[in-house]
């Protein structure tokens, strides 16, 4: 079984509580079907499991299928540089078949973003970097294809329709040991 590599750190886009019990980790693509599938479930999930989940996204661009794929990753680690990343990301997957240049900078202005900030960081070296860190740990991780999960760590591969993937999530915390006093 495929481990993360690097394990989830002050670099990564956190949502929930920092304590969680279960980390599920998504390797996507912002123009992946599947994903956009599957950003659907992980939010019935997120809700079902509040507390109890901690989610992790980290980009993984597959650019030689989806020509749309590495703007959409450089606009969401942009927002992020104005603390809207998890905005952006949700506009990006409910408006998956809008990705281009004005349909981005729409997304933008919805965020409440700083569009010069935004232009200039959308180009900029650090979003670039952010980018392309996050997909080579994904292939240092073992990810392929789109979406990929990790869950505490570990590579998922189970079905991520929401009734099985809720209960292996909620059979994981029912295993997971309390954390000492």
């Amino acid at each position: 079984m495929s481990t993360l590599k690097p394990p989830v750190g002050p670099h990564d886009h956190v949502r929930g509580a920092p304590d969680a019990p279960i980390t599920l980790v998504e390797y996507g693509d912002y123009e992946c079907p599947h994903c956009g599938r599957a950003y659907w479930i992980l939010k019935s999930l997120e809700e079902a499991m509040d507390d109890d989940l901690r989610f992790v996204f980290r980009n993984f661009p597959l650019s030689q299928v989806h020509p749309h794929a590495l703007a959409a990753a450089h606009a969401a680690e942009a927002a992020g540089l104005q603390g809207r990343f998890w905005e952006m990301h949700d506009l990006l997957f409910e408006n998956q078949e809008f990705l281009e240049g004005p349909h981005i900078l729409q997304y933008a202005l919805r965020c409440g973003l700083d569009l010069d900030r935004f232009a200039r960081d959308v180009e900029s070296e650090v979003v670039a970097a952010k980018v392309k860190a996050d997909f080579l740990s994904g292939a240092r991780s073992g990810v392929n294809g789109t979406p990929t999960f990790f869950v505490n760590g570990h590579r998922y591969d189970g079905s991520w329709e929401p009734g099985p993937f809720l209960a292996a999530l909620n059979a994981l915390r029912e295993n997971v040991p309390d954390p000492p006093h």
